[in-house]
């Protein structure tokens, strides 16, 4: 591919961002509705330095739960098994670097603070999401894949530190069938069983 082609694919992809962003600004000016989680990834993504190599081109971004997001609200599809496998928060810096041939390898250069909750996975409008106490968490399909989770069981996830997020990344699972297990035998320990087979609260005498 000559260098002139690759300037030329070079300027339309400026252009196509330039009437994406020009749209974008028409849309919120009539309908006043604005993404503010876009515009939080894009502004933080705006103070990452954005480099260019001699083996492609090289853009760094944040990554919103499911895709990376730019300084310019561009966003990229981010492969979600290797941000299944690799546990990717939402508000994690990432850096997509784009070879000639057309590949896209992504990685993680500044991971945020992360901290961990328990809920329930449940399936909502055909998708997956944790809930818990009363707030709902997306996580991705790919992750409910690879840890064989099934609605109803515990879910432990990631979530961004002092942070308001969408999405959550799956750290640990917990099969409905084994927290129920616990929780039978957490009752049978502080239950005896009366004559008429009903069970009662243990008294333990000192």
């Amino acid at each position: 591919m000559s260098e002139d082609t690759l300037l030329h694919i070079q300027e339309l992809i400026e252009s196509a961002e330039s009437s994406l962003r020009t749209a974008q600004a028409l849309l919120r000016s009539i309908t006043g509705v604005t993404d503010t989680s876009l515009e939080r990834h894009s502004e933080r993504a705006g103070a990452m330095h954005v480099s260019s190599s001699v083996s492609g081109k090289v853009v760094e971004g944040i990554f919103d739960g499911q895709n990376m997001v730019d300084a310019n609200g561009q966003t990229y599809p981010v492969p979600a098994n290797y941000a299944s496998k690799s546990k990717l928060v939402e508000g994690d810096g990432m850096k997509l670097t784009i070879t000639d041939e057309g590949k896209f390898i992504y990685k993680q250069i500044a991971p945020v603070k992360r901290h961990t909750i328990v809920g329930v996975l449940i399936q909502e409008d055909g998708q997956y999401k944790v809930l818990v106490g009363g707030k709902v968490y997306r996580v991705l399909l790919a992750s409910v894949t690879f840890y064989r989770a099934e609605v109803g069981d515990q879910i432990t996830i990631l979530l961004p530190e002092g942070e308001d997020a969408k999405w959550g990344a799956i750290e640990a699972v917990i099969p409905k069938q084994l927290a129920e297990a616990a929780a039978r035998r957490s009752v049978g320990n502080a239950a005896v069983e009366g004559a008429d087979g009903e069970l009662s609260p243990a008294v333990h005498e000192e």
